[in-house]
């Protein structure tokens, strides 16, 4: 696999039931619908697929991002949508090439700015994300240079609001 042949690009409205169907099928979280402020992208060599990813709106409550970021309350809302959750990241089976997920988050870190802007018409100023340390460590974001703020609660979102009952504590990068 030569890296340096390797394209990211924002999903064609044409090809997103693949988009859906390919991360329903291989990721352990499955497919996410489109909703508010979404971006998919897939990466490529010589348009064969080898990665999907996907940053929508940022989490609502963070408690380690926006200590990090120092925001107080009211900055938190006011500022949230310059902020997007990089909420899932796929390397397809038969893709599992040393450094490729790694030039694919760099690919993506580089595009994502301007589309985010083109798109939804405002700028984007950093990205997050959660990884569950149960499956992972976190290797590729620490090796992309996405810096690793902290910990998660453990509370999750749900279409009622939030979880009554502390499930397993994120890393926040």
């Amino acid at each position: 696999m030569n890296l340096s042949q390797v394209v990211v690009r924002p999903v064609d409205p044409a090809e997103e039931a693949r988009f859906q169907e390919l991360m329903q099928q291989h990721h352990y979280l499955g497919s996410l619908p489109k909703i508010s402020n979404t971006i998919w992208y897939v990466a490529t060599c010589n348009n064969d697929w080898l990665g999907l990813l996907s940053f929508s709106a940022a989490a609502l409550k963070c408690g380690a991002r926006d200590r990090w970021i120092g925001w107080g309350h009211r900055l938190q809302y006011d500022r949230l949508h310059l902020v997007a959750n990089n909420s899932r990241f796929l390397i397809l089976p038969h893709c599992h090439y040393k450094n490729l997920a790694t030039k694919i988050l760099s690919l993506c870190r580089r595009r994502i700015q301007g589309d985010w802007q083109n798109r939804f018409g405002f700028p984007l100023l950093m990205m997050e994300t959660f990884v569950d340390p149960s499956r992972y460590v976190g290797t590729v974001y620490h090796a992309a240079n996405w810096t690793l703020v902290g910990n998660t609660k453990g509370y999750q979102r749900t279409r009622n609001g939030y979880s009554d009952t502390c499930q397993t504590s994120k890393l926040v990068f």
